[in-house]
């Protein structure tokens, strides 16, 4: 029998490396979690973009796998972010298969997808996630408030997204979900309208 488990909230954003590591951290963590699909972070500058925003605000966490190549992407990425929060998060290295891997992994280790629950937390742990979590906003932008305000669903959404997204700062190419996810660490749903003035007016 499964049992149940209260996901762990996570303040900061969690950099991960593939698909299979977020959908391993989403089984465990309530957390923005953004995947850098490998070496691929090298040629993708709107990703590192988006990572250093949260680094400058909600701060992040760098969670690679134990081998050569997740210690060369953690390099990269500690070293293209100047500026913020970085929690250096560390998993052990324990030799082992991914069940829906056919061959181990070139050094033999598990990554980040093939931790237990507890392997993952008592790293969270001691990198010191957990001991500074600052009051947080109520995570309220949905995409139903953009459609209300024609950011998303509506004929000239895209223009106004972008529009925002412009005046944010932010990679034009965001996704209405992952801008739920930015919008919620700057407002909240209650004082929307206040925002979007302060906003565009400053574009203007």
């Amino acid at each position: 029998m499964v049992v149940e488990t209260e996901k762990r909230k996570i303040v900061p954003a969690v950099i991960v490396e593939g698909k299979y590591d977020k959908i391993r951290l989403d089984a465990v963590f309530d957390a923005v979690i953004l995947v850098t699909d490998g070496f691929r972070i090298y040629r993708r500058p709107d990703t590192m973009k988006l990572i250093r925003y949260y680094a400058e605000t909600t701060g992040i966490v760098i969670l690679t796998d134990a081998d050569a190549a997740g210690f060369q992407i953690r390099g990269y990425i500690k070293g293209a972010v100047p500026n913020g929060k970085i929690y250096h998060v560390y998993i052990p290295g324990i030799h082992g298969k991914e069940r829906r891997k056919r061959i181990p992994s070139a050094e033999g280790l598990l990554g980040v997808e093939g931790m237990e629950n507890e392997t993952l937390l008592a790293a969270f742990e001691r990198a010191g996630v957990f001991a500074e979590q600052p009051d947080l906003l109520p995570h309220d932008i949905t995409p139903a408030l953009l459609y209300q305000y024609g950011l998303n669903g509506t004929p000239d959404a895209v223009d106004h997204r972008k529009m925002l997204l412009e005046a944010l700062d932010l990679p034009n190419h965001l996704s209405v979900n992952a801008l739920c996810e930015v919008l919620g660490t700057m407002t909240a749903a209650a004082e929307f309208d206040a925002f979007l003035d302060r906003v565009l007016a400053r574009k203007e």
